[in-house]
């Protein structure tokens, strides 16, 4: 086994990003469950910037930022190529994986919203929508399966992450941000990328997460 290990958190949606793709690859490593509130000395030597997770530390060398750490992993171990070879593809799909991280503060800002938060703000949940709208229209109007097109790629990893929070977001709320008749393709897209194999079985338990990530934004209000 190569000298792999992974520093993260179960229910980050950036720590999933890194998983997938090394399960999707067939790479063995060792997983370090990092503590949320008592960060590893090991994790915050590895990352002295930002101090986050997901963090790969391949052969003692740390690699940081979860889309940048999946770029280096298709580098180093190119089977199952998950970035396009082709230049103005592989501009197209890194595109649209900075447009996910934009999605990501109002993501966050939904969840936050129905538990004690933000209730006099407009509703984040429009701006997802908006962006949702952007997605479906510019990314899959020509009905592929994939981002990727028949296999999955860097930007259905990137997608497939968020989506897993707003059905936290779903959860937590108690309201429908990924409604079916506003967002068909996105909608099959998501049951496409849930239910390749690998995916589904290295998913993040539905309730849990939801209980979990509702407990530490309570947890979050509570303190603040």
């Amino acid at each position: 086994m190569e000298d792999l290990k992974l520093h993260g958190f179960w229910f980050s949606p950036f720590t999933m990003r890194v998983v997938w793709t090394l399960k999707l690859k067939g790479i063995a490593y060792e997983n370090i469950e990092e503590d949320r509130v008592n960060k590893s000395p090991e994790l915050l030597e590895y990352n002295p910037v930002y101090k986050k997770a997901p963090v790969l530390v391949h052969s003692g060398k740390p690699i940081c930022e979860s889309m940048i750490i999946v770029e280096y992993i298709d580098e180093i171990w190119p089977h199952y190529s998950l970035v396009p070879r082709d230049p103005y593809e592989r501009a197209q799909a890194r595109f649209w994986v900075n447009y996910a991280d934009q999605m990501v503060p109002a993501l966050f800002a939904a969840l936050y919203f129905k538990c004690g938060a933000g209730e006099e703000k407009e509703n984040p949940t429009e701006k997802i929508w908006e962006h949702l709208k952007v997605i479906e229209d510019q990314c899959l109007s020509d009905k592929r399966k994939f981002f990727g097109g028949d296999t999955i790629n860097i930007v259905d990893i990137a997608f497939g992450s968020l989506f897993k929070v707003l059905y936290t977001i779903e959860d937590v709320n108690e309201v429908k941000v990924i409604e079916t008749e506003k967002f068909p393709l996105l909608h099959s897209w998501f049951n496409n990328f849930k239910n390749v194999t690998v995916i589904k079985e290295n998913f993040p338990d539905r309730e849990k997460m939801s209980a979990t990530i509702k407990s530490i934004i309570e947890k979050a209000l509570a303190s603040s």
